[in-house]
């Protein structure tokens, strides 16, 4: 029974030696390579869940002729870009987003700003009226002008 003993030991130890020995090899070699991998990388400049180019060169603008305008008074709609629809038989919205992030909702009837009224919307477009024009803006961030809607 004594021999059975010692090679039960010295097989316990060898088990032993050959699990450590795999645990602390293991063990230096993440801190090595954890180490090598410690930098990081730099934040991008622009944000990537806001969209490809939306904002960056302005809102297309479209005439009733089909004519892209280069120069056009500003109104607060063209800093924006529709991102939602919500259309009821009770009660409808829209819900715009800006250059910083910033959600707003507008119902039906209700101002954007002063001047530029929510008339109508479909599931794909909004129509906004102002003193002289309407203004149709797609989901593209195109907005079209028609003198009658």
């Amino acid at each position: 029974m004594s021999s059975f003993k010692k090679i039960f030991v010295k097989l316990l130890l060898t088990i032993l030696i050959v699990l450590f020995s795999n645990n602390i090899y293991a063990d230096t070699h993440d801190k090595d390579k954890s180490s090598s991998q410690n930098k990081e990388e730099p934040l991008p400049l622009n944000d990537p869940f806001v969209g490809d180019s939306s904002f960056s060169g302005g809102v297309k603008v479209i005439t009733e002729d089909g004519n892209s305008l280069a120069e056009k008074k500003r109104i607060d709609l063209y800093t924006y870009k529709l991102v939602g629809i919500i259309k009821s038989d009770s009660d409808s919205f829209i819900s715009l987003i800006n250059q910083d992030g910033e959600v707003i909702t507008v119902g039906m009837f209700e101002e954007l700003n002063d001047g530029v009224k929510l008339v109508d919307m479909t599931t794909k477009e909004a129509i906004f009226q102002t003193d002289e024009k309407y203004l149709i803006m797609n989901f593209k961030n195109q907005i079209k002008e028609t003198s009658e809607y």
